[in-house]
């Protein structure tokens, strides 16, 4: 067979559909050449894809079906939202379509056929995907309870601006109990009723979320969440990821990035403030989250007592 014709920059190193390469003027020839992989009928590539991301990887597999849209795993990833990730190989994509539409088995592709309204499917960057309430409630089928909290108060936290480049949560606990209202009888709907219980505002990461859940569920008080400390004379100063204000303790959950150089410096600097405004500092790291996080409740339980605390009889 002759040497093929080069591709079109664009088609090099990504699926695509066969009908947009038509359209860009690459003949049905190339599109059989051996040196195309087909990945499922009308979507072909010239080489491996796992570097690319996700959004550039499963837009064919959503052009080339009508009414879907990415959905579960796969909306949860391009949405951001915390979830657990996907370990298949080669990579499946989630893909929802309506409940009246035509069966759908392709290579690649796990096919959820459900009741689906309009206005649960929104676009990013160009890819139909699920809203991040429906989204939410579609993880209910495979995630935890203690998951689905994480991933509900990722929707409903208030970012920030400076950082993220956006100041609004990516929906409401209001839109999550509408999701719930809506599709009653949906599989995972137990569960999802279980963790709205226990969705809250404020958390700023997973961490934060499954710490807080073990804390309350030892029996201890629910902390407040990246609420400020002012002291006596109405001077608002940082928020700790976790606090008792009357008890005056807060809890700082310290990951990944506080072993770097900077980052040291201003939690030497945290810890000082702390002494100085008279709290007493609670520092968690990963290891304390270990065996249901016993050792992390440990800490909370001895500072809370320490500070006057005393569970009810």
């Amino acid at each position: 067979m002759k040497t093929a014709r080069p591709l079109p920059d664009d088609f090099r190193g990504r699926p695509f559909t066969v009908a947009e390469a038509a359209e860009a003027g690459v003949s049905p020839k190339r599109l059989r050449h051996r040196s195309l992989v087909a990945l499922g009928r009308g979507i072909r590539v010239q080489s491996a894809t796992p570097g690319l991301p996700l959004s550039v990887r499963v837009r064919p597999f959503i052009e080339v079906n009508e009414r879907c849209a990415a959905s579960h795993l796969t909306a949860a990833e391009l949405g951001s939202l915390p979830a657990r990730q996907q370990k298949e190989a080669p990579p499946m994509y989630h893909v929802i379509r309506p409940e009246g539409a035509a069966h759908l088995k392709r290579p690649h592709v796990i096919v959820h056929r459900m009741k689906l309204y309009d206005d649960e499917i929104t676009l990013l960057d160009g890819i139909p995907i699920t809203t991040p309430e429906r989204t939410w409630l579609d993880l209910a089928e495979m995630l935890t309870v203690d998951e689905l909290v994480v991933a509900g108060d990722s929707c409903v936290r208030v970012p920030r601006l400076e950082g993220e480049g956006r100041d609004l949560p990516l929906c409401g606990l209001q839109d999550l109990q509408r999701m719930i209202g809506r599709h009653k009888g949906k599989r995972g709907l137990r569960k999802a009723k279980e963790a709205i219980a226990l969705i809250r505002v404020g958390s700023d990461s997973p961490q934060e979320s499954l710490l807080r859940l073990a804390i309350v569920r030892a029996g201890l008080p629910e902390p407040e969440l990246n609420v400020p400390i002012i002291d006596g004379a109405g001077t608002r100063h940082h928020k700790p990821d976790l606090s008792y204000r009357e008890y005056r303790i807060g809890i700082e959950y310290e990951g990944e990035l506080h072993g770097d150089e900077g980052q040291i410096v201003r939690d030497i600097a945290r810890s000082e403030k702390y002494t100085a405004l008279g709290w007493t500092e609670v520092r968690i790291s990963k290891r304390h989250m270990n065996g249901d996080a016993k050792a992390a409740v440990a800490k909370v339980r001895a500072a809370l007592l320490q500070a006057g605390w005393r569970p009810r009889r």
